[in-house]
């Protein structure tokens, strides 16, 4: 191995072993389910006198919610909301006012299970803020479970964007001796759910963006976080320098999900983003 590459991964895995301390001491404080962003109030419509009635078109149909859509964030295997402390931060200082995480529990043995559950939080979400659809950002396994739910669960309907980051789409094949726990075996290559996935998704409405790290230790190959299916709306990203456990805390990853929230417009069928999408935080 290049002395650079060796020089990089060194790095690489002393930022993880800091960023895994941190968030050990973070961890307990994100077992408890976070406080709901409070419901906002319906617009209110003026009431036509006769006389504008009589005189004026009728007014266009007034959105159920103006601003910025909420973002649900669903952690990974073994983890909570904890992880997201600092990419929530970011998100709330730069527009989005409702910004909100979902932990399903550790105990969870069927990835279905959590994307219903999902399911109901996205629902839950919608009608308490009166916004049509929602954009998750979802971390290693979470975004595999944000992913089934788009797109074998209707939520591509309530889903404008989906940003993922290091997701096995493809499988990985760390850890063998995990095999004992259901749901490292639905991400393992050619699993069950990963065929379904796999599957065609025609009409697919939601844009996904997948984030992958070049020294991302858990993704074993690392491209199999890079999401390549001829019925989405992909845009991988490519990031250098970073490991598994830095994607959803790095500022120079967020600030692309950043970026890639707030290019969520409509999702148009049958056509791809590609590109070369690096982005290098070394």
């Amino acid at each position: 191995m290049e002395l650079g590459k060796v020089t990089a991964l060194m790095k690489a895995t002393a930022l993880e072993i800091a960023i895994l301390t941190g968030h050990l001491v973070l961890y307990p404080s994100g077992i408890v389910a976070e406080r709901l962003s409070p419901a906002k109030p319906p617009a209110e419509t003026p009431t036509p006198t006769p006389t504008t009635a009589a005189t004026e078109p009728p007014a266009p149909p007034t959105p159920l919610a103006q601003g910025p859509r909420p973002v649900v964030l669903l952690h990974g295997f073994v983890d909570n909301r904890s992880v997201f402390v600092l990419l929530r931060r970011s998100l709330l200082r730069n527009g989005r006012d409702c910004v909100e995480s979902l932990n399903y529990s550790p105990l969870t043995c069927d990835l279905r299970a959590a994307a219903e559950l999902l399911g109901r939080r996205v629902d839950e979400v919608r009608a308490r803020t009166g916004h049509e659809e929602v954009d998750i950002v979802g971390h290693s396994l979470g975004g595999l479970i944000a992913r089934y739910y788009v797109q074998r669960l209707g939520g591509d309907t309530k889903v404008r964007t989906l940003v993922m980051l290091g997701t096995p789409h493809a499988g990985t094949r760390v850890a063998p001796l995990a095999d004992a726990h259901p749901l490292v075996r639905q991400m393992r290559p050619d699993s069950e759910v990963l065929r379904e996935l796999a599957g065609p998704a025609p009409g697919c409405r939601t844009r996904f963006v997948s984030f992958w790290s070049d020294l991302d230790q858990v993704m074993v190959p690392v491209e199999t976080a890079s999401l390549d299916h001829p019925d989405l709306l992909v845009h991988n990203v490519r990031v250098s320098g970073i490991g598994h456990l830095a994607l959803p805390v790095h500022p120079t990853v967020a600030a692309g999900v950043r970026e890639a929230l707030d290019a969520g417009g409509p999702a148009v069928s049958g056509t791809r983003e590609e590109g070369p999408g690096a982005t290098s935080v070394a």
